[in-house]
């Protein structure tokens, strides 16, 4: 990006340069789609006056946490809790995490909203785990999705990643919690991009041999098994899983990058969703979904294709501080009334990044109300030391 100048009046870093379109009126409600199994992973949303600092216990603005919620739901979308988009291993500590999947879990009865949370091992103390600790970790927390009543999500694990000693430990772990399990898991292969703690998960860092044990786990347990949420920003590889799956096993994309053409699939099939991107353009992920369910493709490509330009961009390099991008569009677009975060992730990214992303927002047409987030990208800018005309 070019060196910032504010004076300039057509950058819209000037105060007066700022321009934003008028977006399509958003969907109020809409039914779930019937097509495609849909998730928007949910942020969370910090409370502005909590000690919210690196390392310190997350504090959470819990009514309007919820209340987003509600907005996926609404529009047709399940939820994804609990998971990384919510700061799980960056500022997430368990005790807020518990009561996240609690909280979020009688909202979603009251409403009759689909729910899945994330099922991990973060409670456990760093260093070292032995197999059989993580295994308990993994178990207490899936007591708690389930007493939930959500659907479990086996999230990939840092202290498995670090103590197993190759693909049979995974097979053994996972083994047995898939025959505990009350209802058919999803299975979440979360890439190094996203997590570099994670590099060499499955047991290799040989993304065919990965796979190979994704799939045996897969084939041995496919009645427990919805499906597999798949994060590793390779669509080719995606699609040769999914044509891979046992029938009735799922691919759920969290392939942020190419998400549009892998959920419209093709001749052989299609993913599902489970994607932190539907968070900010929730309104037309599922106008985009609605328009794939009555037979008009060209709809749902037109809807789409201008919000990739901005979810690559979100979830570029340094991929893990997309949530940083997540929650400054929320803020942008009116869901919460601050930019701030747990763990203070609201510093992840630079001001150069943020202003990229104000104007891709702004040319997906996903700022509900334009005013408004104009007037907050320049308190940002205001705030952040850039100078005014």
């Amino acid at each position: 990006m070019p060196p910032l100048n504010p004076l300039d009046p057509l950058n819209p870093l000037g105060a007066e340069g700022i321009r934003v379109r008028e977006p399509a009126p958003p969907p109020l409600r809409l039914p779930a789609p019937t097509g495609r199994v849909a998730f928007a992973a949910a942020h969370v949303v910090a409370d502005p006056y909590g000690e919210n600092t690196p390392g310190a216990p997350a504090a959470v603005d819990w009514d309007t946490t919820l209340a987003f919620r509600h907005h996926l739901w609404g529009l047709g979308l399940g939820v994804a809790d609990a998971m990384d988009t919510a700061q799980r291993g960056m500022g997430l500590d368990w005790a807020a995490t518990r009561e996240l999947i609690t909280r979020s879990g009688a909202e979603a009865r009251c409403v009759g909203g689909r729910l899945a949370c994330g099922v991990g091992t973060d409670q456990l103390p760093a260093g070292d785990a032995a197999l059989t600790d993580i295994l308990a970790a993994y178990e207490q927390q899936l007591d708690v999705v389930e007493a939930a009543g959500a659907q479990p999500v086996l999230m990939a694990s840092r202290a498995l990643a670090a103590a197993a000693a190759g693909p049979e430990d995974y097979l053994r772990v996972y083994g047995r919690l898939i025959g505990q399990a009350r209802q058919p898991v999803i299975l979440h292969w979360l890439g190094e991009m996203f997590d570099p703690a994670l590099a060499g998960y499955w047991g290799s860092r040989d993304l065919d041999e990965a796979t190979g044990t994704v799939l045996t786990l897969i084939r041995e347990h496919a009645t427990r098994i919805d499906g597999i949420k798949v994060s590793l920003l390779d669509a080719d590889r995606e699609i040769l899983l999914r044509r891979a799956l046992p029938e009735g096993v799922r691919l759920y994309t969290g392939d942020d990058f190419n998400y549009p053409e892998l959920i419209r699939g093709d001749e052989l099939g299609h993913s599902h969703a489970l994607l932190g991107i539907f968070d900010p353009i929730a309104a037309t992920a599922a106008a985009a979904l609605k328009a794939l369910d009555a037979g008009d493709p060209e709809r749902y490509d037109a809807l789409l294709a201008p919000t990739l330009p901005l979810a690559r961009h979100l979830f570029a390099a340094p991929t893990y501080h997309y949530k940083t991008g997540v929650v400054f569009l929320a803020w942008l677009a009116g869901h919460q009334s601050h930019f701030t975060m747990v763990a203070g992730a609201q510093s992840g990214r630079s001001v150069p990044h943020l202003v990229e992303l104000f104007e891709l927002a702004d040319a997906a047409g996903v700022l509900p109300d334009p005013e408004l987030a104009a007037h907050r990208m320049r308190q940002y800018l205001a705030v952040a030391g850039v100078g005014q005309a």
